[in-house]
């Protein structure tokens, strides 16, 4: 017959963002826990609450299949003396395997003779194996753990009880001082304990209790509510879904209500108000039909209707303190002047095993400029842009940043406006801090494109020379983070630049201006392109692109993030061609005998006087019009152009002794090899390429 299993942990409330990760993981697990034991089963439900992670499995099979298994052992010439007796071998595994030497066979493997034995395994009762749930639930892994009482397990949070029941039988698991049973808790205030009389029947027992425990149908709940309360009274609510997911993972019995604030301050920034409700108080924002800003919001309680009013006076009253503090630093913060934030940024570190804030400003300064003269900024935002990177980190020190870490940008756009700024400025200095995630949005001006790239350069470069390098998982300055925003940035402007000189000159710039800091800097350029070309490599990977393709032109001789992505893209795009694989293999050829030689490598002067076969003469004047302009041409041109020597290569070999007993002959034609492969390793170590038929 098919069972269903119910399992449920019962804890102290969980942070709501560890809630959806748990269920997921506890769902995995328990799906890959049975596959292992040979359980199948229909389909797993999940339910999760803050107060519960809980599994309904739905058509488990009785019991494991029986397995007939044929299980080798030594080989028959160890296993029986020169006379036939059996040996200490044969008898040990035999015994082994539950077994005597009777049960002895012997089987031909790849010409030699093996004893074997048949076993016949039965498979355990579903009940049996359920019980090894035990481990499924203390397997799990949480962002925090702690521990309680006198126990050293750690766990999110202590477990209060366990339910477990196939059927309507409990299956015996222990963790602790807690013993499955088939009693589960209600609603904390409006609930209370239910006995299970099976499985089946946990959902409508809870819902009974004032628990919703099907996250998606809570979910959807709260949605209709928000919806009825901005319908009748012609609002409209954004239902930000990570809000939205927050929110559901704090309730188990979900009511919405609207409730008001003053309409004073609504002439704080929009940004300062949305902030206030939605990060801090997990309040979704109310605005017109035209989306204007209106001064109501809305939130959910975690409870019936009952009472209700004095919950949203105390919401009410609650944000208008936070307001209040939001509306005093608004003031005060705008009796400063810029220059006077700046003034203080002197004093504010950056990190103290590198500078101050304003001494990465005079950084930022230098290497914003090299950058927007490299990229071919207008001389109108070259102006933006030099004023931006001299105040750009002016917000820090507001006291609205200071109560709101999450403006730091916003509010700098918005003070810097009020400070008669440029919009340009303005939006720069906001701009500067994306993306703030992964996928987050990019800068969409030009200045605050570039103003973003530098600082972050500056950031990585400072960090590294500092000894501060990410490992592993540990990246506590989120380096890896502003090293993708650069990638991503340069790839959305289509700007080229070689990351190695531009390192090497900003660098060289900060020290005639005497703003470097007292690190060495120059010793981490290498270090900090490596770092760079891993995110490149995340990068392609993002868009499909081969492995060992992102790891060709990451390993090429060009630290051009456009021009590495161009490549890629290159060649994916060329990898199912006909001829891609016979291109490929005549270039690797040439690059793994240009390594051969042992000349100077600046020293690429080829004598034709010392040609001894035609091919030699048709290869140097192929080459000579291939690297004509190579370096300035696209990823595509200069694959095509490479592709066309295949022939001339090929003859070339064929024709050629490359490793000739005259050295003056050999380093000849390993001078004519290296230059094609400067002109490959420019596209990328295709060598790294696996290439197939």
């Amino acid at each position: 017959m098919a069972n269903n299993f119910l399992l449920e942990i019962g804890l102290e409330e969980i942070p709501a963002h560890v809630v959806t990760p748990s269920i997921n993981q506890l769902k995995k697990r328990a799906s890959d826990f049975l596959s292992e034991q040979r359980i199948t089963f229909e389909n797993i439900k999940t339910f999760s609450t803050p107060r519960r992670l809980a599994l309904f499995i739905t058509g488990l099979a009785d019991k494991q299949p029986d397995i007939d298994k044929s299980v080798k052992g030594p080989a028959k010439k160890i296993a029986q003396d020169a006379d036939g007796n059996w040996t200490k071998a044969a008898i040990g595994f035999s015994k082994g395997q539950g077994a005597s030497t009777d049960d002895i066979t012997f089987k031909d493997v790849k010409g030699t003779q093996y004893v074997f034995v048949e076993k016949h395994i039965a498979g355990k009762p579903v009940d049996e194996i359920l019980a090894g749930m035990k481990g499924v639930i203390t397997a799990m892994t949480f962002p925090t753990m702690m521990k309680w009482g006198t126990y050293s397990f750690e766990y999110v949070r202590p477990i209060k009880w366990l339910v477990a029941l196939l059927n309507a039988k409990v299956i015996p698991i222990k963790i602790l001082n807690v013993t499955a049973d088939r009693i589960t808790s209600g609603h904390r205030f409006l609930g209370k304990d239910v006995e299970l009389a099976n499985a089946d029947e946990y959902e409508e027992k809870l819902t009974e209790q004032f628990v919703v425990a099907d996250a998606k149908k809570r979910k959807e709940l709260i949605s209709k509510q928000i919806h009825k309360i901005a319908q009748d009274n012609n609002w409209k609510i954004n239902l930000d879904p990570d809000l939205l997911e927050e929110v559901n993972n704090l309730v188990e019995w979900p009511t919405a209500f609207a409730g008001n604030f003053a309409d004073k301050y609504l002439t704080i920034p929009d940004e300062v108000l949305i902030t206030s409700m939605k990060d801090h108080q997990r309040f979704f924002y109310v605005t017109d039909q035209d989306g204007k800003l209106l001064p109501h919001f809305v939130s959910v309680r975690n409870g019936n209707d009952y009472d209700l009013q004095n919950v949203i006076q105390g919401n009410e009253k609650v944000l208008t303190a936070r307001l209040e503090d939001a509306m005093f630093f608004y003031q005060e913060d705008q009796k400063k002047s810029i220059a006077d934030y700046v003034e203080r940024l002197k004093k504010v570190s950056f990190h103290d095993k590198i500078s101050t804030m304003y001494e990465k400003m005079q950084r930022v300064q230098v290497i914003s400029r090299y950058l927007g003269k490299l990229v071919g900024l207008s001389d109108d935002e070259l102006k933006d842009l030099s004023r931006a990177a001299e105040i750009y980190k002016f917000d820090l020190i507001t006291g609205m940043v200071g109560e709101f870490a999450e403006l730091q940008g916003i509010m700098g756009e918005k003070y810097a406006l009020l400070n008669g700024e440029s919009p340009a400025v303005a939006k720069a200095i906001s701009e500067h801090y994306m993306p703030i995630s992964a996928n987050g949005a990019l800068p969409k001006s030009n200045v605050g494109a570039v103003l973003a790239v530098a600082d972050k350069l500056d950031s990585i470069l400072t960090f590294f020379a500092a000894g501060m390098i990410p490992s592993g998982s540990n990246d506590p300055y989120a380096l890896r983070r502003q090293a993708s925003g650069i990638v991503r940035i340069a790839a959305d402007k289509k700007w080229n630049f070689d990351l190695i000189a531009t390192l090497k000159n900003v660098i060289d710039d900060e020290e005639k201006q005497a703003v470097a800091p007292k690190l060495d800097m120059k010793g981490q350029i290498n270090a900090v392109s490596d770092f760079m070309k891993d995110r490149i490599k995340q990068f392609l990977d993002d868009l499909g692109i081969r492995y060992d393709i992102a790891d060709a032109v990451t390993s090429g001789s060009q630290t051009n993030i456009v021009f590495n992505i161009a490549s890629g893209k290159m060649l994916q795009d060329h990898k199912d061609d006909n001829d891609f694989k016979a291109v490929i293999e005549s270039l690797t050829r040439v690059q793994r005998i240009a390594k051969k030689g042992s000349f100077a490598k600046d020293d690429l002067t080829v004598n034709p006087d010392l040609f001894e076969n035609e091919s030699e003469k048709v290869l140097f004047e192929a080459v000579k019009k291939a690297d004509d302009g190579f370096t300035g041409l696209g990823a595509e041109e200069d694959f095509q152009r490479l592709a066309q020597l295949k022939d001339d290569i090929n003859t070339y070999f064929d024709a050629t002794m490359i490793m000739a007993k005259d050295d003056q002959l050999k380093n000849n034609r390993l001078r004519q090899l290296t230059l094609i492969a400067n002109m490959i390793m420019f596209v990328g170590d295709l060598d790294k390429l696996v290439v197939k038929g």
